[in-house]
């Protein structure tokens, strides 16, 4: 049994989506983030970054726990365990990898911040918006260039890149605007299909499920935000 700590952002869904489509039993630990809880004891045992996701594999390598932190080694050691969503061969393996390490690198940091800097930051920040909107429009465009001549991010068949990248690439219509599927037309059928696998609608389920139990972030306490992000009181300097 596999135990996932997390919410409902996307490096989260990921691990959703991942143990949906391999078929993995799984319980949920919502851990409410917008209220402080990733800075709980009991959670830093799990996750000194106070970080989600975490999951806890009762069964792993030589039938003990084990605990994985970082959306991105979750993915291999699921991949790895079931022998599936990752190729076997040399070539195609890394080719599948590297595509996972752009959204690990760039697509998760460009839409983290440029989310921070719409929703969070104080006024003032244009030049941080418009930096992180150019950036999350270069990744985009690079990611639809590549669907363009393969159809999947992780190659010729459906794997961790594709899963690791759908949940952040499902919200970018948000941030770009209406004309998004002229834009990207690859990356927005890409999403269009995706959308439509049985484990991925499980997956949205059971995320809004935990996210109705959770604090929304338009909710939370301005001290808790400043603890997450690191400001005010809690600022370096």
């Amino acid at each position: 049994m596999i135990e996932l700590y997390g919410m409902g952002s996307p490096n989260v869904v990921k691990i959703y989506v991942a143990l949906e489509e391999l078929g993995l039993a799984y319980t949920v630990h919502p851990v409410d983030v917008f209220a402080g809880k990733q800075f709980d004891a009991d959670f830093l045992k799990l996750n000194p970054m106070a970080k989600v996701p975490v999951i806890v594999d009762s069964d792993g390598p030589g039938g003990k726990p084990l605990t994985i932190f970082e959306s991105g080694a979750i993915l291999l050691y699921l991949a790895e365990k079931t022998g599936k969503l990752l190729p076997t061969g040399i070539a195609a393996k890394y080719e599948a990898i590297q595509w996972m390490m752009v959204q690990m690198t760039t697509v998760g940091p460009m839409f983290g911040q440029l989310v921070h800097y719409v929703r969070f930051a104080p006024a003032g920040n244009d030049y941080s918006k418009s930096r992180y909107l150019t950036q999350a429009h270069r990744v985009t465009e690079a990611i639809d260039h590549r669907l363009a001549t393969h159809p999947w991010l992780s190659g010729a068949e459906y794997g961790i890149a594709d899963v690791a990248t759908y949940p952040w690439i499902r919200n970018a219509p948000a941030f770009f605007g209406a004309d998004i599927a002229a834009k990207y037309p690859n990356a927005m059928r890409w999403v269009g299909v995706i959308n439509e696998r049985p484990a991925v609608k499980k997956a949205l389920a059971a995320v809004e499920e935990v996210r109705n139990r959770t604090t929304a972030f338009d909710k939370a306490e301005a001290d808790r935000l400043d603890k997450m992000f690191g400001r005010g009181a809690y600022a370096a300097a």
